[in-house]
This record gives structure tokens, C-alpha cells and sequence, in this order.
């Protein structure tokens, strides 16, 4: 039977989605220890400059991913994770073309991601589609855990 998988802005404060952010959470935490983990909790995903997606199939909740807007027009990639369940569906792929539409269509010119260095499949999803390793930016220090990426939209 083929899946019909879509991808739509929605709230995270859902039961699905929230499931899917604490195995986020938790896959993160057993990779990296906790002063390497930046992920946003459930509040700040519900900010008005946050643009939250959610991947279903039916009712059933496959992948998440955000963007938040910062006011030089750069976004941040933040708490993109597909199910286990999910792989290899091209997923991933999918969440990122719609993060980067949905960038454009804000005006955003410039998308930066943190990543961690232990997620081989997620860097090369990014390498993929044209980010590139840049020093930290915003807030972030220096970590060997983390790699950080961007991609620019428009010049």
C-alpha cells in the first residue's frame, strides 16, 4: 500500500508531535552529552517567529522540523528528526525542501543549522542540498561535538 505522506505547518503542542521530540531528545542524549544538546523546548517551538512542520501519514506522525526567523533575515534549522520508522522515505529531504520554501517565502536569505558530528546521515543530507560548514554563529560556541552549517537562499 503506498503512504500518503504530507507535510504541513502545524503546532507542536500535540500528542504525536511531542512524542516524536522526546525520541529526538532522547537520541540526541545518547549521543552527545548535555552541554552539546541545543534543543528547543516545546515552548520556544510555539514562538510567532518559529515555523513548525509536521510529516503524517494519516494520523500517524512521521517527522517534524522548524525554522525560526531572526530579524537579519537569517533562520535557524532546529529540531528536524524523522521516525525510525520512517527511513527511507526520502523524508528528511522532504522536511528541508519544505523549510527552505517556506524561508524564501519569509524573506529569509540565509539558513544555518547546528548539527552533531556522531549523525553522519543528517550532514550528508545537508551537504547534499548545498549547506556548508561555517564557524559557530549566533549564540553557539565552539564545540568539537558540533558542526554548523549554512545555506544561502538568496543574495
Amino acid at each position: 500500500m503506498q503512504r500518503e505522506i504530507v507535510i504541513g505547518r502545524e503546532p507542536p503542542r500535540q500528542e504525536g508531535v511531542i512524542r516524536l521530540l522526546e525520541l529526538s531528545s532522547a537520541y540526541a542524549a545518547s549521543l552527545y552529552p548535555a552541554e552539546s544538546n541545543h534543543m528547543l523546548p516545546l515552548e520556544d517551538l510555539e514562538e510567532a517567529n518559529v515555523s513548525f512542520f509536521v510529516a503524517r501519514d494519516g494520523e500517524d506522525v512521521l517527522g517534524c522540523a522548524s525554522i525560526v526567523c531572526y530579524a537579519d533575515q537569517s533562520g535557524e534549522i532546529k529540531r528536524m528528526f524523522v521516525d525510525d520508522k520512517a527511513r527511507g522515505l526520502k523524508l528528511g529531504k522532504r522536511l528541508l525542501d519544505t523549510l527552505e520554501a517556506e524561508a524564501l517565502r519569509l524573506g529569509v536569505g540565509v539558513l544555518r543549522l547546528e548539527t552533531g558530528i556522531y549523525q553522519p546521515e543528517a550532514i550528508g543530507l545537508y551537504r547534499k542540498a548545498g549547506y556548508v560548514e561555517i564557524e559557530p554563529f549566533g549564540s553557539y560556541k565552539p564545540d568539537p561535538l558540533s558542526l554548523f552549517m549554512e545555506k544561502r537562499l538568496k543574495d
